[in-house]
């Protein structure tokens, strides 16, 4: 992919060189999540590193894909994307994209560079033949949520989550 330039901003593939600025970007994406809503999981100690280290491991497996902002050497947001398929076993093949996280740096929001790093990956998906591509987005992330939808994403599922001590007292069957 050919690097896209917005307002000195560079959109490039990931390198290796480049995964513990991402690890770091991942760190602060799930913070804002924790944030927004203590219910989401919190990183592992050392996540950030371990998930550059995944990162790292996946550069070259063609159904991963990851993009970065560039500004004047500094990294800025990434975006983190895979081919993905169902259960092949019951249900019909179709490659379909899944975008796995997605962060611009909170000072350089508003500038067009999400919009940017979706671009790039949307090239990479087509390029893999899939038509479509998911993604999850927290209930509480209001910006978030606006910015999917200015793109055209729609809700298909919602994904609930219940304490299990709650439910069971709110099943129990009465004495007979």
């Amino acid at each position: 992919m050919a690097r896209i330039i917005v307002d000195e901003i560079v959109i490039r593939a990931a390198t290796a060189a480049d995964a513990d600025a991402i690890g770091a970007m991942w760190l602060e994406l799930v913070d804002y999540h924790q944030a927004l809503d203590h219910d989401l999981p919190i990183a592992a100690t050392n996540g950030a590193r371990l998930y550059a280290q995944l990162l790292t491991q996946r550069l070259d497996d063609p159904y991963t894909r990851a993009f970065v902002a560039e500004d004047q050497g500094r990294l800025v947001g990434f975006v983190l994307g895979m081919i993905v398929d169902l259960v092949p076993d019951v249900f019909a093949q179709e490659p379909c994209g899944f975008l796995a996280d997605i962060y611009v740096d909170a000072d350089y929001r508003r500038r067009g560079i999400g919009r940017k790093l979706v671009k790039a990956l949307l090239d990479w998906f087509k390029e893999r033949g899939a038509p479509y591509f998911d993604w999850h987005v927290a209930s509480l992330n209001t910006e978030g949520l606006a910015f999917w939808r200015a793109l055209g994403g729609r809700e298909m599922m919602v994904r609930m989550r219940a304490d299990v001590e709650d439910v069971d007292d709110r099943i129990a069957l009465p004495d007979r």
